[in-house]
């Protein structure tokens, strides 16, 4: 492994999802070491990583135990990512006295971790954002509406991106949101999509046991939460099996979230319950074989002000896999999938459960689908082609330290 000077050493701060569960941070972190970095991570407990300490793939992670997560109301958000940054700030001192670090990455939500960098700026650190999700849209999202919370979101994410020296990107449009909310200049924007790495995602047979039989199989993976429209994606279901005759159908859902019980307990009150399989959060090879046993993969992300500017790791995901996708027609998920996905129109289960229906009657085309997702995702799209602007924005933010 190279080793590059002490001042390489890269600390990353991560509230939502402890390491290596969050694949996009795992990512960044790995590929910073085999370039010779010297990373630590600071996250939450939770879903089995629960040691306080421990090193992983020479990655050095620091374990703070996760507040109760906040499901609505501005108190209990406060409650939540006050409970984290008092944890965080515990914790760099910690890794400060045992590895040393020069840059801070924060990954969002929230949209708070510019304070603790800040605290660390007089002793020469500098802050690198990695932009997540943006946060004032999450919280119009979630909460449907706007206000004072909502302009204090928006004051949050300006000082984010004023304290930054680097921002890294997932996409264009959050490229757009720092170049002019943010009013950085462009040479301190890398755009640094989430992709899967195709040398271990690979398309195969999967486990036939998830098909439960079934003649067509749909699958969704991901965060079972309120602005991922779970509820749509139940309606459309219901309309396929109750409306349009497509009974010879099962929907395998993949992951945890807050609104999981809620989905449950929809799917059961319509009658639905043997169409569909939550599995839970699967990892590594039980992750493949759940999504290469399925045929057709589904995203339901309402059309709003946020998830029409966000990748979908998911969508991400079925493309490398081959599968094909159904989506609603949000601008970056056209961006990603191309002819890859059917795109129903906005919000509206009924034409999303026509679009699964025309997949469903089309074995041919959803080959040919599967065919331009996956060669997306080889030539332009996988993690391979992001790890450079990764690595370019690193080199560009050690080039500031250094001067």
């Amino acid at each position: 492994m190279p080793s590059l000077p002490d001042a390489r050493r890269v600390l990353i701060l991560v509230e939502n999802l402890p390491l290596p569960l969050d694949r996009r941070v795992w990512l960044e972190a790995t590929t910073l070491v085999q370039a010779g970095y010297q990373v630590s991570v600071i996250c939450p407990t939770g879903r089995g990583w629960d040691k306080a300490h421990e090193v992983i793939e020479d990655v050095h992670i620091w374990r703070y135990p996760a507040p109760p997560e906040a499901h609505s109301g501005a108190l209990a958000y406060a409650r939540e990512w006050g409970g984290a940054l008092w944890h965080m700030a515990r914790l760099m001192r910690v890794v400060r006295r045992a590895r040393g670090f020069d840059v801070v990455q924060g990954c969002n939500p929230p949209d708070l971790l510019f304070l603790l960098a800040l605290w660390w700026r007089p002793h020469g650190v500098r802050f690198l954002f990695d932009h997540h999700d943006v946060c004032p849209e999450l919280f119009e999202a979630k909460f449907g509406k706007r206000g004072l919370l909502y302009q204090i979101m928006r004051l949050c994410e300006r000082l984010t991106f004023a304290t930054a020296s680097v921002s890294m990107a997932t996409n264009e449009s959050f490229r757009r949101v720092a170049l002019t909310r943010g009013k950085m200049r462009p040479e301190d924007v890398f755009v640094v999509r989430s992709a899967p790495r195709v040398e271990s995602f690979l398309p195969g047979p999967g486990d036939v046991a998830v098909r439960k039989g079934a003649s067509t199989v749909l699958g969704y993976v991901g965060v079972i939460g309120q602005q991922e429209g779970m509820d749509l994606l139940v309606a459309a279901v219901a309309h396929l099996v109750g409306h349009m005759g497509q009974g010879d159908v099962h929907v395998v859902i993949v992951g945890f979230g807050p609104a999981l019980a809620e989905m449950q307990a929809d799917v059961a009150a319509r009658g639905l319950s043997g169409h569909f399989t939550f599995t839970g959060p699967l990892y590594g090879a039980g992750l493949l074989d759940a999504l290469n046993a399925i045929d057709i993969g589904v995203a339901p992300d309402p059309k709003n002000a946020m998830n029409d500017i966000s990748t979908m790791n998911k969508v991400m995901e079925y493309m490398a896999l081959e599968k094909p996708v159904v989506q609603f027609d949000l601008t970056e998920g056209r961006a990603s999938a191309e002819e890859a996905s059917l795109y129903a129109v906005a919000n509206d289960p009924v034409d999303f459960a026509e679009k699964i229906a025309w997949l469903m009657d089309r074995p041919e085309e959803r080959a040919r689908m599967g065919r331009i997702g996956r060669a997306r995702v080889l030539e332009r799209l996988s993690w391979a082609h992001s790890a450079p602007a990764l690595l370019a924005a690193y080199d560009r933010i050690f080039a500031r330290i250094n001067r």
